[in-house]
């Protein structure tokens, strides 16, 4: 079972999406700011991270600096999840180290597919 962390403040998105991914068999950790997102990315060892970029405390292009910063969590595949849908927006995010990008309202089978992809890679190097 793959762990992602889904670190988003919304509570509508938080518990809409963090629903779905369980249903889908993920385990699912959930951090409601960038700080926590940061500690937990370390805490958690999660396989993946869906990371809003408007957050409080540190915000989602910080977080994605740090964490590609940082030898213990570089690793762990980044998806933004933003409302950001403006040109260049998706370099801006890909620029601050996330892997992937996705914009909201959140298109649920697109952003799995999205997810798989980078599960899959990681499943076969185990």
């Amino acid at each position: 079972m793959f762990k992602i962390l889904l670190v988003e403040d919304n509570d509508l998105n938080r518990d809409m999406l963090s629903r779905r991914l369980i249903r889908r068999g993920y385990d699912v950790a959930m951090a409601l700011d960038g700080g926590e997102g940061i500690a937990m990315a370390v805490s958690e060892s999660p396989d993946l991270i869906l990371l809003d970029m408007s957050l409080p405390v540190v915000n989602g292009w910080d977080v994605a600096r740090k964490l590609k910063g940082d030898a213990m969590t570089n690793h762990i595949p980044i998806i933004a999840l933003t409302a950001h849908a403006m040109d260049g927006d998706r370099e801006k995010a890909l620029a601050a180290g996330c892997n992937e990008y996705e914009t909201k309202p959140i298109e649920f089978k697109q952003l799995l597919e999205k997810m798989d992809s980078y599960l899959a890679e990681m499943d076969q190097s185990l």
